[in-house]
């Protein structure tokens, strides 16, 4: 990995002296914010870059964001070469049509070694959509992380631990094992979800950031902004503004594009949003 463009890219000019919380925080919190949880690079290439230094060379470019093997493991990687002791970890999230279960859909990170307490453990998660946006020590408790509260507690079905997110979220909770892997235990999984026609990955381009005062959401057209008061919603219903907010909102130009690709994604995301529509309708 080029640590010093990918530090740059994430809006962090330099980077000095051993592992702490604050530039642990400092670097999670620039992570979440600059760099989006997205799908919308499975809707044209099903089947993104899996390999960390793969993915961060795209991630510079702004060629694309990722989802959580792509993010956490890039992540995992800028934090190794930084100096901390980081640890992966397989998980699995709970929304309203999906239950708690440990199937390696989601990739978690545990950092330790802080300078200020070596043996203190901390969670760590850059690939959670609207989840963390700083790290959590990893033990009960509960943390307010702007507009949302998260709680933290052993987990009901594994040896690990699980999150239970705010009710305003997008999904329920999400819980882990203790035991470490590596990368490569979620290969397969990655393979499968961003390549298989049925994947909710490739079935719906979505995009995430958690910004320091909100949390942007972008479903197909639909654009979402939750503060700690309010949720605004709008429609991206013209080619041009959906293009933009994915620059601007998201940080993702996608330069890689041409205007063919460019014309190729909004049919599909328009499908994607009149589909939701008879749906709706028809319930």
């Amino acid at each position: 990995m080029d640590t010093a463009a990918f530090l740059q890219r994430i809006g962090i000019d330099r980077y000095d002296g051993p592992p702490r919380l604050e530039a642990l925080t400092q670097l999670h919190e620039a992570f979440v914010d600059q760099v989006p949880y997205e799908t919308v690079q499975y809707q044209l290439t099903p089947g993104g870059a899996f390999d960390p230094e793969e993915v961060a060379k795209r991630i510079v470019a702004r060629e694309t964001g990722g989802y959580c093997f792509q993010l956490n493991g890039t992540f995992a990687l800028l934090l190794a070469e930084l100096g901390y002791r980081v640890e992966l970890h397989r998980g699995g999230v709970e929304t309203v049509n999906r239950p708690s279960v440990i199937d390696g859909s989601h990739l978690v990170l545990t950092v330790s070694g802080l300078a200020e307490d070596p043996d203190r453990v901390w969670l760590v998660d850059a690939g959670l959509g609207d989840g963390l946006r700083q790290p959590m020590p990893l033990e009960t408790g509960t943390a307010t992380q702007y507009p949302f509260t998260l709680h933290l507690r052993p987990s009901e079905i594994t040896d690990g631990w699980r999150l239970d997110h705010d009710p305003r979220a997008n999904l329920i909770g999400m819980d882990f094992e203790a035991s470490p892997v590596p990368l490569e235990a979620f290969a397969a999984k990655h393979a499968e979800l961003s390549a298989d026609p049925e994947s909710p990955f490739v079935r719906l381009a979505s995009a995430f950031r958690r910004t320091p005062e909100s949390v942007v959401v972008l479903r197909s057209i639909g654009l979402s902004e939750t503060f700690s008061d309010r949720v605004d919603k709008r429609l991206l219903d013209d080619r041009a503004n959906y293009f933009a907010a994915l620059a601007d909102v998201f940080h993702l130009p996608l330069p890689h594009y041409t205007a063919a690709d460019r014309d190729a994604l909004w049919r599909r995301v328009w499908a994607q949003y009149e589909d939701f529509l008879a749906r709706t309708n028809s319930s």
